[in-house]
Order: structure tokens, then sequence, then C-alpha cells
């Protein structure tokens, strides 16, 4: 039993078929890891008088092979490695703001999407996280390093959706109220246009779930050259995803747009986003390049940014200039993994 991979609901149909018992033990397990940070529940009172039942359950739960190798940390924000019990790396990163704590979280080690600018996608695609290994990157924030997480964005390594069974069971045993308790409207998947992977998201059953989509060009041609993605879905196959997926739930899909200075920067290109964007309920993020971890890319100037903040606003964009935090220590947006290799 994959303690980490499983609800409690789930947890509590592999006790009634193993050993005759039901919800009421497996709560007390659950509760114990997931709210308490405790895996040897045979001290829960609800084992007092069963010390053997405890044994034998502890016998057959299986906790991921993970440990935290390093960490880094500036300005509040908090990189962790995690190795995984093949030796391979991932990375983590956790965020205060005023208000909440997010932990981006990866999905895969490595990535297969190859865009351009990504220092996650350089390394190349290693293999799938399993739902165990995602979930554990949240426990570990919260009992390993102590950080108040309460918002979960998948930003970290890998396409989410390139990987669709073991995040959307990752979203429900974070979810789980009897567990970690991340409510799905406090929780983002970001992708980088996986339009099939989108219609399956719409459908999962979880409708608070917030979407973001790295969009970074408005020309196909372009946009094939950043983002390989493109190729398989093109923008118009992707705008159809997005307008199904937001008029479903009602809610707004957050654009993320990484500006590279002389490539998707110009007048032209603002037009164009501005153009593609009509009819979806959407708000742009705006993202300087980072500039670490990829070769052939720079940040535009700061003016340069605010000349296509104005742009944007005069084609009636909805957007927000995002600042860069964790740049220094390689933890912001497409900087994960500039420091790794895959083993």
């Amino acid at each position: 039993m994959e303690l980490f991979g499983i609800t409690c609901g789930e947890l509590a149909d592999q006790l009634a078929q193993r050993y005759g018992r039901g919800l009421h033990h497996a709560a007390a397990v659950y509760r114990g890891a997931f709210q308490k940070g405790c895996t040897r529940f045979g001290e829960a009172p609800e084992f007092a008088r069963s010390p053997e039942l405890a044994r034998r359950i502890a016998a057959d739960l299986r906790l991921p092979a993970c440990r935290i190798v390093a960490t880094r940390e500036v300005g509040g924000v908090l990189k962790f490695a995690t190795a995984l019990g093949d030796g391979r790396i991932i990375e983590s990163v956790v965020i205060p703001a005023a208000g909440r704590t997010t932990l981006c979280v990866s999905s895969q080690v490595g990535c297969r999407m190859g865009c351009r600018f990504c220092a996650t996608g350089a390394m190349g695609f290693g293999r799938n996280l399993s739902p165990a290994e995602i979930v554990w990157q949240a426990w570990a924030a919260r009992f390993v390093l102590a950080a108040r997480v309460d918002n979960v964005v998948f930003m970290g390594m890998g396409e989410p959706l390139d990987n669709f069974d073991h995040v959307a069971q990752a979203l429900r045993v974070m979810g789980d109220q009897r567990g970690l308790d991340i409510a799905p409207r406090r929780i983002t998947l970001s992708s980088a246009g996986h339009a099939d992977g989108i219609r399956r998201l719409a459908c999962l059953g979880l409708p608070n779930l917030r979407l973001a989509v790295s969009l970074n060009a408005a020309d196909d041609r372009l946009r094939s050259r950043l983002m390989p993605i493109n190729r398989r879905y093109p923008l118009a196959r992707l705008k159809a995803a997005l307008q199904a997926f937001a008029t479903g739930r009602g809610g707004v899909v957050l654009v993320e747009y990484v500006l590279l200075a002389g490539v998707n920067d110009a007048r032209q290109d603002a037009a164009k986003l501005a153009a593609y964007l009509t009819g979806l309920a959407v708000r742009v993020n705006l993202i300087a390049y980072n500039g670490e971890g990829a070769s052939g890319f720079a940040a535009p100037p700061p003016a340069h940014v605010e000349r296509f903040c104005r742009w944007l606003a005069d084609e009636g964009v909805f957007f927000c200039r995002r600042r860069p935090r964790g740049r220094d220590i390689l933890a912001a947006c497409g900087q994960l993994g500039a420091s790794l290799t895959t083993r």
C-alpha cells in the first residue's frame, strides 16, 4: 500500500480487504501522516488495543524513498532538491507571500516538451513522477521544512499533463480533507499547451482547479520554434481547448507570456496576442525571461517590458506583470534544473 499515493477512502478500502478494518483505522493512519507528519501511527489511540494490527499495517505500507539533499534560500524563497529512490533529482520551491505560502512542485524528472528558453527542457526527459513522489513534495515542505504551505502550483519540473494520470491522483490525495486538505481552488496546474490534456482536465471533477498555460507567442511559426509542442497542438487547437475549459467552469485561465528580447516583445507581438485572446476569459501574466540555463535568449530591458505592458493595455488585455522571485538561486520560472543533470 503506497500511503502517499492514495486517498483516505482508498486506504480504508484496502484495510477492509486485507484486515477486515475500515475508515476508523484508515483515518487514524491518514491523519497522523498528513496532519501531524507522523508515520509511526501505531501510537495512535485507535491502535491501543490492537498493536498486532498496527504492526501488520506498518509492514504493508510503503513510504516514498525520497529525501531532501540540498536547500538554498534567498529573500525567503526556499528551493529544495529531492533525491528519489532511483537516485534521480528533482527540485521544488517554497514561496512565501502576504497571506499565503505557495509550493511549486515538479511532476517529472526533466521534461520532454523541449521549450527552447527553459532550463528544465534542456535536461531532456528522465521519467514521470509517481503520485506518491508528487505528494511527498508537499508533505516534506510542511513537515520537514516546516513551511505553512496552503497553495500549490504545478510549475516545477515537467509538463503535468504529460503525466496526467499520476498528477490527477496526486491532486485527489492533496485535496483529501482528512490529510493535507489543499483545496482545488488553491492549486494551479501549468501546461505548455497540451490541448488533449486540458480537455481531460476539464472532466476530472475538480471544478475549482486553476489552469495556467504558457503561450509565449500568438503566431504558429514563432511558437513552434520556441515550443515544439505547438507542432502537435497548434494555436487554433489550443484555443478551442481553452474555450471549452473556461466555458464549462465559469473561471479565468491564466496565460503566461515570457518576454524574450527581440523575439516576442514587438508591437506586432502584442497585437497578435490580443487578437488571439479575443473570446477567452483569461488573465495574462507577463514574465521577463530569467536568463539562466538556456542560450540564445535574453531578457528585454525594463523599459521595453513597460512598453509591452502599455501596448497590451492599449489593446484592452487584462494582464499582470510578475516580478521574479528566486532568480538568484535558480528557482524562478524556467530555471529549475539549471544546476542538475538527469541520472
